[in-house]
C-alpha cells in the first residue's frame, strides 16, 4: 500500500485525503453524505434479504446488491489508506477497524455462510455522520457531550461506588428482614431488588411483605428519585464549562487521525505534529 500511495503525486493525495477525511469542504461533505446513504442502503439490504419471502423471490439481486456495496467499500477503505500520511496507524484505529470489520463478513461468508448476518455491524459506522454536512451543532454538541463525560468521569465513578454501597447496605437488610420465604432468598437477590427499586423500575417479581420491608421499599423509591438529580447536575455543569470552550472543526491530523482541531490550530493536540492549513468552502451553499 506504501508502495502505491508513493506512485500518486501528493498534491493528488492530500485532496483525496481532505475530501476523505474531513467535511470542512463541499466535496468532503458529498462523500460523507454519499457514504452514509450507501451504508444504510447496504444495511437495508441485508435486513430485506432475511424475509424468507423476499429471498425467495429476490435473492439473487440481493446478493447482487451486497457485492455491489461490498466492492465499493472496499474501494473506499484502499482510498483510505493511500490518502493516508500512515496507512497502518489509519488500519488500526476505531474507525479503521470498523470499515475492514464491514467488508470482512462478506468475503468471509463464501466459506461461512453463517457469517453473513454479520454484515449488520455497517450500522457502526453511521457514527461518521457526526461528520457529514458541516453540521457543526451535531459536531460541536457531539464534542461537547464527550468532553463533558471525560471531565466529569471521576465524579460520576464516586456517584457509582455511592449507589454501589447504598444498594449492597439494603439489599442485605431486606435479606435479614424478609428473609427467603418471602423470595429474598439471598443477598444478591436482595441486591438486586435494591437496583430495581431505586431505579424506579418495579418489576414487582420480588417484593417485601412485612411492614418494615415496605417502610424501607418506600424510602429507597424517594431516595432513587433524589440520585436520578445528582449525575444530571454533574453532567450539566460539566457540559456548561465545555461550552465555553472554543468551537472545533472535523479538522484531521495527516499523522495520527485525531480530530476536532479548532481552525486557527497549528499543531495536532494529541501527537503535536504540526497540522496543514484549515481548508473550508465558505463559497458552497449548505447541503439541506
Amino acid at each position: 500500500m506504501k508502495w502505491l500511495a508513493g506512485k500518486l503525486p501528493h498534491d493528488w493525495r492530500q485532496r483525496l485525503y481532505i475530501i476523505i477525511f474531513e467535511a470542512d469542504t463541499r466535496p468532503g461533505r458529498l462523500f460523507d453524505l454519499a457514504l452514509l446513504i450507501a451504508i444504510c442502503l447496504s444495511v437495508l439490504t441485508v435486513v430485506v434479504s432475511s424475509v424468507s419471502a423476499v429471498q425467495d423471490r429476490a435473492g439473487r439481486f440481493m446478493t447482487i446488491l451486497e457485492w455491489l456495496f461490498t466492492i465499493a467499500f472496499t474501494l473506499e477503505y484502499i482510498a483510505r489508506l493511500v490518502s493516508a500520511h500512515r496507512p497502518m496507524r489509519y488500519a488500526l484505529s476505531f474507525y479503521g477497524i470498523i470499515d475492514v470489520i464491514s467488508i470482512l463478513p462478506t468475503y468471509l461468508a463464501i466459506l461461512v455462510p453463517e457469517l453473513h448476518g454479520l454484515i449488520d455491524v455497517r450500522m457502526l459506522r453511521l457514527m461518521r455522520a457526526f461528520r457529514i454536512l458541516k453540521l457543526t451543532a451535531y459536531v460541536n454538541e457531539a464534542g461537547v457531550l464527550s468532553r463533558a463525560l471525560l471531565n466529569a468521569r471521576r465524579k460520576i465513578f464516586v456517584f457509582l461506588g455511592f449507589i454501589s454501597i447504598v444498594v449492597v447496605i439494603f439489599g442485605t437488610l431486606m435479606h435479614v428482614i424478609e428473609g427467603p420465604e418471602h423470595g429474598f432468598t439471598s443477598i444478591p437477590i436482595g441486591i438486586y431488588w435494591a437496583i430495581v427499586t431505586l431505579t424506579t423500575t418495579g418489576y414487582g417479581d420480588v417484593v417485601p411483605v412485612t411492614g418494615l420491608g415496605k417502610a424501607i421499599t418506600g424510602f429507597v423509591m424517594l431516595l432513587g428519585y433524589s440520585v436520578i438529580a445528582i449525575p444530571t447536575g454533574i453532567m450539566g455543569a460539566e457540559i456548561h464549562s465545555v461550552m465555553k470552550e472554543k468551537p472545533v472543526t472535523t479538522r484531521t491530523c495527516v499523522h495520527c487521525l485525531t480530530e476536532g482541531h479548532e481552525t486557527d490550530a497549528r499543531f495536532c493536540k494529541h501527537c503535536g505534529e504540526p497540522l496543514p492549513p484549515h481548508q473550508t468552502d465558505t463559497a458552497a451553499t449548505p447541503i439541506r
